[in-house]
């Protein structure tokens, strides 16, 4: 027995000294020097992130196995590393501002095996990625992405739980958030991303995936200790038709079947020390791949009138409103007199899974509409559209079409990102928008390709129609968490709005829960390039005021300044056009006092016109107030909103 442990550990020995030998430590830090990525290299590769002196992540493992048994990331062996220190400024197209900062150190290493990670560090938060540059095409069985946390810290997390044909991966992208300890997860859940992790000191974290392409979407398992890991949706391998979806039978045992020389997804934590912070963080749209449209001119960004939403509910008309050529004619001429864009022909113009059975003369309204200088855009499932994506974007361009609401796509794997990627590519190659609605979180793709106007991936005012609880508070939450993702077709302007009390689920005249002023509030918190205005016309031209203040706030924006906020309490947000500011503040169902700070606004005066929660909307949310009044920026304004309540207004240079 002696003789056997002397022989383990004269093995022994000279393996650790091998390890010990190939083990190496990196480090990154940001521009400004308060983060800093460590990253340890041998037997495994892990990660490590702090800010100042509170631990982000500790150290975490991570890997690619291909389906040959390789691991990359195992007994990795570094044949070189770099760093390059980056300080740009680029373009951004359809955002809420018209330029992004994108200063960074990067550190690269290089493996044997001939694969490669890429670590950067930002003021604001850090980014990984693996490159491989490998023959031909290569199979990934599984990712492991890590983020362990040193302590049992509090995470808003939106869990995935409406499975389409008992398919945990085929779901809407649609939770409140579960605001609880990472031990407190059950192991058998997933959460979609993103999610906020609060490490405390007063450091929040939020886990987010960049230019996520080709590749499925990464959604988060709680494992042992104050872990989150990645978990990804294998290949579909068997699919059917049901109902409005395209769903998944069985799949295959590996997540993705790619080409050997690529770049994958970057695996994001941005760092706030303010909650402010995270309403304006550009990380996503940086890491994305830059814009493949040459000239994007031809993309007009705008506001929506939206049938769906109010039911075609419209009223005082000499005609049977529906789906049919008088309904659409007037939801145009309430677009053209309200300076509206666009309108949407939405679920029911034509067969559910074929584009080419049409029930309404599309032409016909296409031509109306030319006329008054409003664009039409058909709503369309992910099916339909992929029967034949050239044939059918062909046929309806050169009717004059604009775009295309795409829907019930509920999935993110790879075969549905790559989907998601063609059709975007196949519509500006015709000049079509695409709105993604019923999808994931966009990643950057709305980068890539811009003429990608809007994605959904929220709960939005829809549910209001069959009901949810608390929704102003997910209406606080979102600018923190989903919003950092990209875009949100949201979908609001409700103006039958309820209390506590009042509000109940309506289908054909739907209700919002908070009040009118927390609607017109969203119009500028909310990110949308392409915006709707979800009530109908009929009752918008009763509403005037709230119509006419909506519809002049723009989609897009020079410049955004986060003023004030809470997770999951209260927000406060300022944004440029010109020389135009627009601000909007929403709160939770608590009613709230706060001050707002006009030193955003720069030199002279500005005509502000407010709309404030009425006296009475606690108990009535329809109730506001309208003030014009002359301000500068030497002014400091007192919000006070009511239970559910919010704040508008528009700043005009005089």
């Amino acid at each position: 027995m002696k003789i056997r442990i002397l022989l383990l550990l004269c093995f022994a020995a000279p393996l650790s000294a091998v390890l010990a030998q190939t083990a190496k430590t990196y480090q990154v830090k940001s521009p400004d020097g308060k983060i800093t990525i460590a990253v340890n290299t041998g037997a495994t590769v892990n990660w490590s992130v702090r800010h100042g002196n509170t631990e982000v992540i500790t150290p975490s493992e991570i890997s690619l196995t291909l389906d040959n048994g390789e691991v990359l990331g195992r007994n990795a062996a570094v044949k070189k590393s770099a760093e390059v220190t980056a300080r740009g400024v680029f373009t951004a197209y359809f955002y809420k501002k018209d330029t992004v900062q994108d200063n960074y150190n990067q550190l690269t290493i290089n493996f044997k095996g001939d694969y490669g990670l890429i670590f950067r560090a930002y003021n604001d938060g850090v980014a990984y990625r693996f490159v491989t540059k490998k023959q031909g095409e290569i199979t990934i069985v599984n990712e492991e992405a890590n983020f362990n946390f040193k302590d049992d810290d509090k995470a808003f997390l939106p869990f995935a739980t409406d499975y389409r044909n008992k398919d945990k991966f085929n779901i809407s992208f649609e939770s409140h958030y579960d605001h609880l300890n990472i031990s407190a997860i059950k192991k058998d859940t997933l959460a979609f991303l993103p999610v906020l992790v609060d490490v405390g000191n007063p450091v929040k974290a939020v886990i987010l995936e960049a230019d996520l392409q080709d590749y499925p979407g990464m959604f988060l398992s709680a494992g042992d200790g104050h872990n989150l890991h990645g978990v990804f949706a294998p290949v579909p391998t068997e699919e059917f038709i049901s109902r409005l979806n395209y769903v998944v039978k069985t799949r295959a045992g590996y997540i993705a079947k790619t080409n050997g020389t690529r770049s994958f997804p970057w695996r994001v934590v941005t760092i706030s020390t303010e909650d402010r912070q995270l309403a304006d963080n550009d990380m996503v749209q940086r890491l994305a791949e830059p814009s493949k449209i040459a000239d994007p001119s031809w993309i007009k960004p705008g506001k929506v009138a939206w049938d769906w939403w109010n039911d075609w509910n419209i009223s005082h008309v000499d005609f049977k409103a529906g789906i049919n050529a008088p309904t659409y004619k007037y939801y145009t001429d309430f677009a053209a007199a309200n300076k509206l864009e666009y309108i949407i022909i939405d679920e029911g113009w034509s067969d559910d899974h074929d584009l080419t059975l049409s029930k309404l003369d599309v032409q016909a309204i296409v031509d109306y509409a030319k006329q008054k200088n409003v664009g039409v855009i058909l709503w369309s499932t992910w099916y339909a559209i992929t029967r034949d994506t050239e044939g059918l974007m062909t046929k309806f361009a050169q009717m004059g079409v604009k775009g295309f609401k795409i829907d019930f796509i509920d999935r993110d794997d790879q075969k549905t990102v790559s989907s998601l990627y063609e059709i975007a590519a196949l519509a500006a190659k015709h000049h079509l928008l695409v709105d993604y609605h019923g999808m994931y979180k966009p990643g950057g793709m709305q980068r890539t390709w811009p003429n990608i106007i809007n994605c959904e991936g929220v709960k939005g005012l829809e549910n209001m129609k069959w009901g949810v609880a608390n929704q102003p508070e997910y209406d606080v939450t979102i600018p923190f968490i989903r919003m950092m993702a990209g875009p949100m077709d949201y979908t609001p302007g409700a103006m039958r709005n309820g209390t506590k009390d009042t509000w109940r689920p309506i289908n054909a005249n739907p209700m919002s829960q908070g009040t009118r002023c927390h609607q017109l509030a969203m119009y500028t918190v909310f990110e949308a390039p392409l915006q709707m205005l979800s009530d109908n016309p009929t009752t918008y031209m009763h509403e005037r005021e709230s119509t006419d203040f909506i519809a002049a706030v723009p989609t897009v924006f020079d410049e955004t300044v986060a003023l004030d906020g809470s997770v999951a309490n209260y927000v406060s947000i300022a944004r440029r056009k010109g020389s135009t500011w627009y601000a909007g503040a929403m709160s939770s169902w608590d009613p709230r006092e706060i001050t707002m700070d006009l030193s955003f606004l720069g030199s002279g005066s500005y005509k502000a016109t407010l709309f404030e929660d009425g006296i009475n909307a606690a108990k009535d949310a329809t109730d506001y107030t309208r003030k014009v009044i002359t301000v500068t920026a030497k002014d400091k304004l007192t919000l006070k909103m009511a239970p559910g309540g919010g704040w508008a207004a528009r700043f005009e240079k005089e």
